[in-house]
């Protein structure tokens, strides 16, 4: 029985998560990596994000991150290991975490004792998590914790994100969604990718867009103009609601006042980070 209201972790993590993920889509990041040699946006952001696995090629990457085109994968790993070490990357992700936080928030909020406040809320959340069955969650869990409250705080929406996301990923093959209908269903609902920003990024074709909406048209999930049906909505429903329940630990630990206490500070640090253009403006929606 849980002790929080309705959907209460979710809002957390839906501002927690975009808050961490601005280093993906920062400058920093990409300059911080290519000073080690790693150009290649895709090379990029497999190498950062896998890096606490370790050295991992790409069949590990394919299967924990799920949505991703394994050929796209293979054709950056493990020969990125090859140009920097994971703990290089690991690294050089901190430090663009860093300058990321710094420029999109300014001096006087990192150094705030709002910002030292979430970071302790965020962290003792994540000491409810847990390692069985979440790679992602438990290779970043075994890092150690930085020292300077803003980048424990980025640290900790990491381990949030990744624990809620490898939870996601048992709900998706419980629905029996393969990864390219994950994704064209989760647009489907107007708060997924647009299909041009995964097309880009995650290594799949048209073609293999369009035969992803054929089956879920012939599941009965989406129509002839690629909306839900009502079955569609209620399976996207659905995959929510099984994802909350296997992401609860975390917040049924801070309990009700600190979920909202975390979700309440982390929303005003995300509206000034994008205000300052953290996020690309074709990122979300159907079209």
């Amino acid at each position: 029985m849980s002790t929080l209201p309705p959907r209460a972790g979710r809002r957390c993590h839906h501002a927690v998560n975009p808050l961490h993920s601005t280093v993906y889509f920062s400058p920093d990041l990409g300059k911080e990596l290519g000073e080690l040699g790693i150009t290649d946006p895709n090379a990029a952001y497999f190498a950062t994000r896998s890096a606490a696995m370790g050295a991992v090629g790409p069949g590990t990457v394919t299967a924990a991150f799920y949505n991703f085109n394994h050929d796209l994968v293979a054709r950056h790993l493990p020969a990125v290991w090859s140009v920097a070490s994971p703990q290089a990357v690991l690294d050089a992700r901190l430090r663009a975490a860093d300058a990321t936080l710094r420029r999109l928030l300014g001096e006087e909020a990192i150094a705030s004792p709002e910002l030292a406040e979430a970071a302790g809320l965020a962290l003792r959340a994540a000491e409810g998590c847990t390692r069985h069955a979440r790679p992602l969650y438990a290779a970043h869990a075994d890092l150690p914790v930085p020292d300077e409250p803003h980048l424990a705080y980025w640290h900790a929406g990491g381990l949030l994100r990744e624990h809620r996301g490898d939870g996601h990923i048992a709900a998706l093959l419980a629905a029996g969604l393969d990864p390219l209908e994950a994704l064209v269903s989760h647009t489907a609902t107007g708060k997924g990718m647009s299909p041009a920003w995964i097309l880009t990024t995650r290594g799949w074709a048209g073609d293999d867009w369009d035969a992803a909406r054929e089956r879920l048209r012939g599941r009965g999930l989406l129509d002839a103009e690629g909306e839900l049906t009502e079955a569609g909505v209620a399976l996207r429903t659905e995959l929510e609601e099984a994802t909350d329940r296997m992401d609860a630990a975390p917040y049924e630990r801070l309990g009700a006042a600190g979920v909202e206490r975390l979700t309440e500070l982390t929303r005003g640090f995300l509206f000034t980070a994008a205000s300052a253009g953290a996020f690309p403006e074709d990122l979300m929606g159907k079209g």
